[in-house]
């Protein structure tokens, strides 16, 4: 399927320079924005979306306003700074990239610099080399695909022919705009179950809109099976004063938390009790309760005992916690308010 470029490209530009979200990583000029806003934002929002990534944003910026004070920052600060907002491998890919970025002097000043750099893949390079180079590479993310293919009525578009559409449609003199352009449109308008066609500028050259479901384009992506996981944890201390160990893993990487114990398949958590306190020289105490997590492909619930060992404490509101090791902490907190007997 042919379509007018110059006319759609007029449209969707014109649209965007409308009513293009106004976002404090996009101060500056078009096509040169400041690189390390851009680099920290795209990041964050790999995995987190935009409504909820601001105050993350905010927060990372204040306390790392420039790349040398990233490098500088040791990574538990950067992690504790980062807690909460999940998929911590990020963080440690920023704090590393940063260094990266201070021992060459300068941030990269191509597609393929970018590309070079710890956690930044295909995507994240396409658009910061557009947005800060106002370099031609073309975007390819959820909001892309979906745009694209309600655009040309394609119900089971392959990244690949994502890709090619996208450098197709790509505006050369105005490649960084039209990145957020797109991307803009696919959050604001072009939504995943209840698209707003009537105020799209896309809108007469759409073919989902023309057969009369432009939500049934593209077809449901089929979804990996949640995998449930159960543990056992040990607080040793107290809410504010606990034994952590260091979480090792993609996921959670780099953050403290309470000594744990996955379950074997079928085992009883007092099996898997006695063995974290063998590993520990702890006497286990009693249940203190039960908290559960959910991430995009796991379940977490993570029983939580008190226990008892010659072990060094340290101050958790110091620490980079997982939201699991937050609600777990919080168990002991409401035993000492009395919201609940143990």
């Amino acid at each position: 399927m042919s379509l007018p470029l110059a006319p759609l490209r007029a449209a969707l530009l014109a649209w965007f320079d409308r009513s293009g979200r106004d976002l404090p990583w996009r101060r500056g000029p078009e096509g040169g924005r400041d690189p390390y806003r851009a680099w920290v934002a795209e990041i964050l929002l790999q995995q987190t979306q935009v409504a909820r990534g601001l105050g993350y944003y905010e927060r990372f910026l204040a306390a790392f306003p420039t790349v040398q004070a990233l490098a500088a920052a040791p990574v538990e600060d950067v992690l504790k700074v980062w807690e909460g907002c999940g998929y911590y491998a990020r963080a440690r890919n920023l704090h590393r990239a940063a260094a990266q970025v201070t021992a060459q002097g300068a941030f990269p000043a191509s597609y393929e610099g970018w590309l070079a750099l710890p956690g930044v893949g295909p995507y994240t390079a396409a658009a910061l080399s557009s947005f800060t180079l106002n370099a031609a590479h073309a975007v390819n993310d959820g909001n892309v695909r979906r745009v694209l293919a309600r655009l040309y009525g394609e119900r089971t578009p392959t990244p690949a022919w994502v890709q090619a559409q996208a450098d197709a449609l790509l505006d050369p003199a105005r490649p960084g705009a039209w990145n957020e352009a797109v991307m803009d449109l696919g959050a604001t308008v072009c939504t995943p179950k209840a698209p707003r066609c009537a105020p799209c500028p896309l809108a007469q050259w759409c073919v989902a809109r023309a057969s009369g479901e432009p939500a049934a384009y593209p077809a449901p992506k089929v979804r990996a099976p949640v995998q449930a996981v159960q543990a056992v944890a040990l607080l040793i201390g107290t809410a504010g004063h606990a034994y952590l160990e260091r979480r090792e893993g993609t996921l959670l990487g780099g953050l403290m938390g309470l000594p744990a114990e996955p379950l074997h398949p079928g085992e009883a958590p007092e099996a898997a009790l006695a063995r974290l306190c063998a590993r520990l020289g702890a006497a286990p105490g009693p249940l203190l309760g039960e908290v559960q997590h959910g991430m995009t492909h796991r379940h977490l619930t993570l029983q939580v005992y008190r226990g008892q060992a010659e072990l060094p404490r340290q101050d958790v509101r110091r620490a980079a916690l997982a939201r699991l090791d937050q609600k777990a902490l919080a168990l002991e907190v409401a035993r000492q308010e009395g919201l609940f007997p143990v």
